[in-house]
């Protein structure tokens, strides 16, 4: 029974793979079950066996939050010191590039959350979820005497996502690079904590 139910999830991480790379070619609005099917090597029905295109599609948005969250809060736990923990999270947050997969990923979902609840609800889980490491960290950095904070710890935690958030795009689009965006943070970093990340 449990090496059937390992077998279940493999197969499922496996069609969840087969999800993001069909999105990462089509998009969401173009995205076909047929196109799922292709990459997954199967026929359209043995995926609806998983489930309709709209539960697959939020599944595999669901892990690609887990792994964008674990990455980033991995990054802060390696340090004791909160000006480490802060150039950890700062330098995990922004995407390499137009072609950082996770990121497109996430991005590639968001308008859904104009419309749809489900939708919503994940994706203000996943800032929350950043917000929370941010805060983390300021709050640490205050205790330790190395930040000097300019306003409440919630809302520096909020202002840093939120600035992540813009700047994606920017990064994903091309019209801005990855370093740009590091030293844009830590330029905000400097100006609210009092400690310069270097």
């Amino acid at each position: 029974m449990a090496a059937r139910k390992q077998g279940k999830e493999a197969r499922r991480a496996e069609l969840s793979a087969a999800v993001q790379r069909a999105l990462l070619a089509r998009g969401l609005d173009g995205l076909r079950l047929r196109d799922i099917a292709e990459e997954a090597g199967v026929t359209p029905a043995a995926v609806l066996y998983y489930g309709d295109l709209d539960a697959l599609v939020h599944e595999t948005y669901q892990r690609a939050i887990e792994r964008y969250s674990q990455e980033r809060e991995r990054a802060a736990e390696r340090f004791t010191d909160a000006r480490d923990q802060l150039r950890a999270c700062i330098d995990h947050g922004p995407a390499t590039g137009p072609e950082d997969a996770l990121t497109r990923l996430l991005y590639e979902y968001w308008p859904r959350c104009l419309r749809d609840a489900k939708a919503a609800a994940l994706d203000s889980a996943l800032t929350e979820r950043q917000i929370a490491v941010y805060y983390g960290v300021l709050v640490l950095g205050q205790a330790q005497g190395h930040f000097v904070l300019t306003d409440p710890p919630r809302l520096l935690a909020a202002n840093f996502v939120a600035m992540e958030d813009g700047y994606q795009m920017e990064i994903l689009a091309g019209r801005r690079t990855r370093a740009e965006v590091v030293a844009a943070l830590r330029s905000y970093a400097r100006a609210v904590t009092g400690h310069d990340l270097g």
